[in-house]
């Protein structure tokens, strides 16, 4: 046998197998492919929605492609960046890292929950005062993000920047910094970021 015959004869018995091994995939795969969906309602920003979703849909994708909130942004869809950010109950979540049916009965609040253009959420609001933004992508994200960091402080949730769990939190910027720090600002916004939040909170800089 030549080498040239010997490679022939080994490529086509490489190919027979793949494509018998990959029918025998798909055959495997079929049942399993009809995905298992679930009816869910939770009420989205006060209104109720009810969707009938694949189990695996995380609650961002539900969001964004099936109620087209699309203020609510994908960026590193791993939980890393924070852009995903909405409030379930009052508290923050990444919408990324979540299944939309555990949220069954939930009450969602999204950027777009939170004001209007002409009837702007005090955050909102003190975002643009302080230019707490450049390119804009990851700010919904922050605004929901900051909202619920100052309800984590009024309630008294300590952070790693608290001395010991049985301290109060402070309303400090290190504070701040260290609650928003799963709030990845690319542009480098941070410092106005800080200065809007203080503001709401009546702290100005």
């Amino acid at each position: 046998m030549t080498r040239r015959g010997l490679l022939a004869g080994t490529a086509a018995s490489v190919a027979v197998t793949a494509s018998a091994s990959a029918g025998g995939a798909q055959q495997a795969a079929g049942p399993a492919d009809a995905a298992l969906k679930t009816p869910v309602s939770f009420t989205v920003n006060g209104k109720r929605r009810e969707l009938e979703l694949d189990n695996r849909t995380s609650l961002l994708d539900a969001l964004r492609e099936h109620l087209q909130l699309t203020g609510t942004k994908k960026g590193c869809d791993h939980g890393q960046c924070g852009a995903c950010t909405v409030l379930v109950d009052g508290r923050r979540i990444n919408a990324c890292l979540t299944l939309a049916v555990m949220h069954e009965g939930d009450s969602i609040t999204t950027i777009e929950g939170l004001g209007t253009p002409t009837d702007l959420h005090p955050m909102q609001e003190a975002f643009v005062r302080h230019d707490g933004f450049q390119c804009g992508y990851c700010t919904p994200g922050q605004i929901c993000s900051a909202i619920a960091v100052l309800d984590e402080i009024r309630a008294g949730i300590p952070s790693h920047v608290s001395a010991t769990l049985d301290e109060r939190p402070q309303l400090t910027r290190a504070e701040l910094r260290e609650r928003m720090s799963g709030n990845i600002c690319r542009c480098g916004a941070y410092s106005n970021i800080v200065d809007a939040v203080m503001d709401v909170a009546g702290r100005p800089a």
